[in-house]
């Protein structure tokens, strides 16, 4: 039986990059900055500026504005970035159009500017709903601030409600954790995003851990992994990604496209794009940033353009984290004969479902895409 997202399109895409936040949490390691919200006209100016100057492209199917903090900045800013990007390339009709949040921005006010602007899906920071995380994570809100950030996009009218969390902190405990799935579906959802912490490079995080606070443990963490899984089956959200679970018809249309190998537009501070067969990434100093776009120079760090084995095993590494996995083609040849492979199907971790290399134990995924990455060209 084919899965429900067979066939499910990934429209083309573009991903807009706001670096404000009020605070930088101890576990971010995203391009952002904390305590310059007074320049978010002039960057917003810089942003319009780079999509006025980047070539033209097919109508987009979805836009995704992510942070930093994209719910601090005043919603006409929002609103002049996404006329820009009508204008640059046009919107498809059934247009998609994410805003990251976090939960204390929302309010009646916020959210009509917001849909004035044209947002029409909302993504909610939650993390966790045990207040003693959420302080261990950073965060400025409480438990009950998620409820009423729901509550208001619900009644001012967005078209898809998201939340996301993220489990394994050594601070969070099994009952915590269940806890917080259970608070979360509690609020009916259209989708959750569900992450592991991990202890980055440069962050906070990294600092505390090298000064010997406890790091998260993989085995509590696989234990969160399960729960969710239960938790999320049980509320009607289906798994489509690894760490994503929505209602039928509620998949965020923006990441199937990264997915799913689609090219995608990128603005903004540190925003990472791919198209035309090129990955690219803009610098990730705001000052490098502004000063570069306003002496009429690109944002560009870097690019790379993909091609042949390197593209191919890429095509697999983001494709098989979908619960409908990836086409065979070479790279899935290739692996079903490797030893590696023959071992993850042995032990029923990956299978061959028709034309298609599926993972069929999401929490072993990490280790099918180390094997799919150590493959020889043939």
């Amino acid at each position: 039986m084919p899965h429900r997202l067979a066939g499910v399109g990934s429209p083309p895409s573009a991903y807009v990059h706001i670096p404000f936040c009020h605070r930088v949490c101890p576990y971010c390691d995203f391009a952002v900055v904390a305590g310059r919200l007074s320049d978010a006209e002039r960057y917003v100016s810089a942003v319009i500026r780079e999509i006025e100057c980047s070539d033209a492209w097919v109508p987009l199917g979805a836009v995704f504005i992510g942070g930093g903090t994209p719910s601090a900045v005043d919603p006409k800013l929002i609103g002049q970035l996404l006329d820009t990007l009508e204008a640059k390339h046009g919107f498809q009709r059934d247009m998609e159009i994410t805003l990251e949040s976090n939960p204390e921005d929302w309010g009646p006010e916020k959210a009509e500017g917001m849909l004035a602007a044209g947002v029409n899906r909302v993504s909610i920071g939650a993390q966790s709903f045990d207040p003693v995380v959420l302080a261990a994570l950073g965060r400025q809100h409480g438990p009950d601030d998620v409820g009423a950030a729901v509550a208001v996009c619900r009644s001012e009218g967005f078209n898809s409600v998201s939340v996301d969390l993220i489990f394994g902190h050594p601070m969070e405990t099994t009952s915590s954790w269940r806890d917080t799935l259970r608070r979360v579906t509690d609020l009916a959802p259209d989708h959750v995003s569900t992450y592991a912490l991990t202890v980055e490079r440069g962050t906070q995080l990294s600092r505390d851990v090298n000064a010997g606070s406890p790091a998260p443990d993989d085995d509590d963490q696989a234990d969160r992994y399960e729960a969710t899984l239960e938790a999320m089956a049980a509320a009607g959200l289906e798994r489509y990604e690894v760490s994503n679970f929505s209602q039928i018809g509620h998949e965020c249309r923006y990441n199937r496209r990264v997915w799913a190998h689609g090219s995608y537009e990128a603005y903004g501070l540190g925003a990472h794009g791919y198209r035309d067969g090129v990955r690219f990434r803009n610098v990730r100093a705001l000052d490098a940033y502004l000063a570069r776009i306003e002496a009429g120079e690109s944002a560009r760090a870097g690019r790379e353009a993909l091609e042949g084995w390197p593209l191919e095993l890429e095509r697999m590494m983001v494709g098989l984290r979908r619960i409908e996995g990836v086409e065979l083609g070479p790279g899935g040849g290739a692996f079903l004969a490797s030893e590696d492979g023959e071992r993850l199907v042995h032990a029923e971790v990956v299978a061959q479902e028709g034309d298609r290399l599926v993972v069929t134990n999401p929490l072993m995924t990490d280790a099918v895409i180390r094997a799919v990455l150590a493959l020889p060209q043939p």
